[in-house]
This record gives C-alpha cells, structure tokens and sequence, in this order.
C-alpha cells in the first residue's frame, strides 16, 4: 500500500527519496509525488499519476535540488487516482504533508476548515492535515508545536511526516496504527514506512512506537511519546542488505520464507485494523464501493492461491456470501452462470500466471459486478488489469514452493471476508473478537515456528516413502491439499489429499503399514468425526502423522504427534499450514531434492 520516504542532510536528497520510492513498490500504489525545499527556501513539489517512472521522467525534465524533502507513493482511499490527490499534499507554501492510513474524522475536520476559509483541492482525508498544520503554525510558537496540536485532534490510524519551507533544519513525523522507521546517518536522518526503502543509505534504524511523535535533524533526533514527554528509543542494526535476496542464516530460501511469516502477516495487516476495528477505508475507494454491491463471490486461481480460495469458501459462507471457487484452466473452458451483484476474484503470488490472466480477461463480458484480485506483485498484469487490488506485503518470495505468500493471502481474504461482514451487519461486538482472533495471529505463527527441530525429527519417518495421504474436514480439507502439494513439490513424494469422511470411498484401499497418513487436528465441532476416520486408518496398519490442538485427547494407538496451544478458531487454518509447510521442507532435505528450484517447476507460470 502506501509508502514514505523522507530525508535530511547535507548533499541533494532527490535521489536517495526516488530510490527509496522504487525500493517501495512491492506494496503498491497508483500515485506518487516528492515535496523538496530548495536552497531558494521554496517548497517545490511534483506529482504523477501511475508508475514512480513516471513522476522520475518528470523530475528529468524540471529538476529539483535540495537537502530537506519527503516522497510518497499512493494507494487510492479517499478520492480517485489523479494528480491532485496525490501525495504530498500542502496548504499554499507553507506546509507539505505526507500520509499513510485513514482519518476517520476528516469530513467533521473538513467542514470547520471550509468554514475557515480554506480551500480543498482534492478529495482526500490528507489534505485535512496540510491545512490543520497551516491554522496552527498562525498560533502555535513553533512547527513541531503546531504539529503536536494537529495530531492530537486526528482520529485514526496513520504515519505522518510534515515539513515547511519556514523551517529548513528538520521534519517532524508522528506513528499511531501504521509503522514508521528513522533511519540513522553521519550527517543526516532518514525516515520511511519500511526499513527496505532506506537500506542503501543505512542499517541502523530507530522504530518509533505507537503514539510517538519525532524531530527530524540532521544530526540527532528528538522523540516524544504519546504523553509528551521525551524519550530515547534504541537503534537497532537492520541484518537485511541492499538487495534483501539471499538465504542469511537459512540453509535454504523456502526455510528462511516460512519463518518470515510472522512478520510479512503483521505487515499484511498493518493499517487495515486499529485497536479492535478493521478499517475497510484502507482498501481503496473503488474497492469498498464494489462490496457495497457484493451479493456472491466467483474466486479463480491456481495451485497454491486455489487453496487459499477454497480456505476462503468456508469463510464466506459462513456469513451467508454464496461463494465458487474454480481452478482457473477449468473455469476458462466453461460456460459459466453469474448471479447478480457478483465479484470477481483472482487470487495470484506473481499477478502474471497465463490461465489466471485469462479468465480474468474473459470475465469481462460476464456481467460481473467488478474484479479484484489478491496478489503479492504491484507491478503485475493482474493487478493493472483488475479493478481494484488487494495487496499482500509477503515481500520477495523465491523459493518456488509458495509458504509467505499463501500464508498472506489467506490473511488477506480474511480481512476482504471481515468487510463484507462489517456490512452486511455483523455486530461490533463479533467484528471485534474476530478482529482480535488477526491481531493475535503472528505471534501464534511464532509459537508454531518453534515445533521446527521436532518436526525436523518427524520427518525422518518420511525418507524411505513413496506417497503419503493427507486427511482434513472443512477448511483444513484444503489445507490438507495445500500440505499435499508442498510435499510433492520439493521431495517428489507422491501425495494425495482427501477429506477424511472419503477415506470409505476409496482411498482406504491404498492404506498399509508403508503409507504415512498426516492430519490435522483442531478442536473444532467436526474433530469426533475425523478421529473415527483416523481410528479406521489405525485399523489397517496406517501410520499416522498428527499435528493437534492441546485440548484435543486423540485416543488412539501408534501415532506420532506434535500439539499447537492457544489457536483461535477463525484463523486455525493458517496455523495450521506452517508445520505442513516444515514437514514438506525436511522431508525434502532429507531426500536430497533442490528444494528452492524442484524440477519441472517455476515460480511464475506465464504459459497456459
């Protein structure tokens, strides 16, 4: 989504602001602009609609020069993409405004403002604060001051970097619900919404906590918490290098993509929900007036991201939305009924996969209420052909056998799920534990991640098979599919998934002494069933490979089990998938396979 770049020194900063722009790019965006207070004492501002390419042509033909300024690129929420919404906003010469995140109380803040006489150009919830920041610099002794009283009437979730051409030794930021980082130089500070736009001038970096307010110098910083009183915040070495693509410690790039988890989740659900409230806003303006329309929900993917559609399925009908998911190379073939008022979902880690690509293209004599996709690459075909976008924040994934980008994904549809909810009435009361169930989520993928050396264990018990069955009821029975898939992807192992009420019809036969059998087990009103499955496994000699909830009694003999605690119900299935995922991983180093690049496969598929 959005991005913040800003910096103070002694050299021209254009070029570490524009870096720092491109290095953003990943978390998408339709706008972009840059605000530099040149050596004159003059703010010079330019903006440009789509690429950060574009806003750079149009710096080479005006340049600009100067050692103060701030960058922004943009993710459409209040007003369209165009140039007079795009960021930095200012109110006359000055102030320059940079913002991620929504304000809830900008149109109250808006209508005292135009009874005061100011004039709005865009449509924005940002432009608000340009203005705020111009009233109070005529009361207010000094600019962080006025900065302090603005913020303090600001209600929601934003990062904020502010600068005037009155003031030419500092920028002042603010942190509350959506992450800012300073980056720390000999001679100059930096500050960004993510540490990887800032890498190739620094590792060392102060993370502003929530609530804290910043005095940007050049050589010191001054950082006030969320009571005012001034406090010191430890600079941490960043380990990533400039281009944040290699292994680091890990063995291999798959190992080091599944323990990202946690933190692209959190990244993923960073200024989408604040203290207990999603904020649909967030989205975009297109995309929240397409669910006001939403009835039902055609999902269409491939591999992986199918999986996660399906996961999905179950959400969805869970609040009443009629939802399809279909294999995208199926769907494409088919003569296909759509209902009224019915959104269209892609779902692709890479936005270039060819039968996704298609059927989206197809749709569009369907009669579909609109098109979203889900994906993990802003600058893909998807993305710029879809209506609006759903952005996932995994980052680079390279290993072939998808793990952080499924895993955001179905966090993604998760929140698309909640905001439909929302409106179609959902209490608060619900949304909010719901909402909390997300908020918990990463550190319940931390927990999981520590069943690594035990699950390194169990996987021993896979090197001499030749297949393996994978049971689960409801949303796990995709999640089985998506553990099946990754075993098969990186060991070669032959893996089937199945819900666990088919074993009866069919599978069973295959099952003996030498087939391995892997389930998941949470405690949840379908768990009797499947361990009545599992005891007809056990009848015939099946080994059995579980991973259950702590309060679960498995009551069963000869089995190998590893337990997880503390799952919340509404996002069990994305716990689930990380020890399916380690399983998959050290049954393929123990085979000796190229896990990172298994044979036959690609990371994008681009041909049908």
């Amino acid at each position: 989504m959005c991005g913040i770049v800003g910096a103070i020194g002694h050299r021209d900063i254009t070029p570490v602001l524009m870096e720092g722009l491109k290095r953003l790019e990943y978390r998408g965006y339709d706008s972009a602009g840059i605000a530099i207070r040149d050596a004159n004492g003059h703010m010079q501002r330019i903006r440009s609609v789509g690429k950060v390419a574009s806003l750079q042509e149009r710096l080479a033909e005006a340049p600009i020069v100067g050692e103060l300024g701030i960058a922004h690129t943009r993710w459409a929420t209040h007003g369209i993409p165009a140039e007079r919404n795009a960021h930095p906003h200012m109110s006359g010469e000055r102030v320059a405004v940079v913002h991620n995140g929504i304000i809830e109380n900008h149109a109250e803040l808006r209508a005292e403002l135009e009874a005061d006489g100011y004039r709005f150009v865009s449509e924005t919830d940002t432009e608000v604060i340009a203005h705020l920041l111009a009233r109070a610099l005529k009361t207010e002794p000094d600019f962080p001051s006025a900065f302090r009283a603005v913020t303090s009437r600001l209600v929601g979730a934003y990062a904020l970097a502010a600068s005037s051409p009155d003031d030419p030794d500092r920028i002042v930021v603010a942190r509350a619900g959506s992450p800012l980082v300073i980056g720390v130089g000999k001679g100059e500070h930096f500050i960004a919404s993510d540490v990887f736009a800032l890498l190739p001038e620094t590792q060392d970096f102060i993370f502003l906590q929530e609530g804290d307010l910043a005095e940007i110098y050049r050589d010191h910083v001054r950082i006030f918490d969320q009571d005012g009183a001034e406090v010191e915040r430890p600079v941490s070495s960043s380990q990533l290098d400039a281009s944040a693509v290699d292994k680091g410690s890990y063995r291999h790039y798959m190992l080091k993509e599944i323990f990202e988890q946690p933190g692209v989740v959190a990244e993923t659900l960073e200024g989408r929900i604040h203290k207990g409230r999603l904020l649909v806003e967030s989205f975009g303006h297109e995309t929240t007036a397409l669910l006001d329309k939403t009835e039902q929900v055609h999902i269409i993917a491939c591999g992986t991201s199918y999986h996660a559609g399906l996961v999905a399925r179950y959400w969805f009908e869970d609040i009443g939305i009629p939802c399809m998911v279909e294999v995208a190379s199926e769907y494409r073939y088919r003569n296909v009924v759509v209902p009224p008022n019915t959104l269209f979902v892609t779902i692709s880690q890479s936005g270039e996969t060819a039968d996704t690509l298609a059927a989206l293209r197809g749709s569009r004599d369907e009669g579909y209420l609109g098109s979203m996709v889900i994906c993990n690459a802003p600058e893909s075909s998807l993305v710029r052909e879809s209506d609006v976008a759903l952005m996932t924040r995994a980052g680079k994934e390279i290993g072939v056998a998808s793990t952080k980008a499924f895993t955001t994904q179905l966090v993604a549809l998760r929140l698309l799920v909640l905001a439909l909810a929302k409106r179609m009435g959902q209490s608060v009361e619900e949304q909010r534990l719901l909402i909390e169930e997300l908020h918990a989520l990463p550190r319940q993928l931390e927990v999981a991640l520590r069943l690594n050396d035990a699950i390194r264990q169990m996987a021993e018990s896979f090197s001499d098979k030749e297949h393996a069955l994978f049971l689960g009821r409801g949303p796990f029975y995709p999640i089985a599919m998506e553990g099946a898939l990754k075993l098969k992807e990186i060991s070669y192992i032959h893996a089937e998934a199945y819900p666990a009420g088919e074993l009866k019809h069919g599978p069973l036969a295959l099952v003996d002494e030498k087939m391995p059998v892997v389930c998941a087990l949470p405690n949840d009103p379908l768990l009797d069933k499947v361990l009545s499955n599992l005891q007809e496994v056990r009848a015939r000699g099946g080994e059995l490979f579980l991973f259950s909830d702590q309060a679960v009694n498995i009551g069963l003999d000869k089995y190998q089990s590893l337990t997880l605690a503390d799952i919340n119900p509404s996002t069990a299935p994305i716990v689930y998938t990380i020890p399916l995922q380690l399983l998959a991983y050290h049954v393929a180093v123990l085979k000796g396979t190229d896990v990172d690049q298994p044979r036959n496969l690609a990371k994008s598929v681009t041909v049908e």
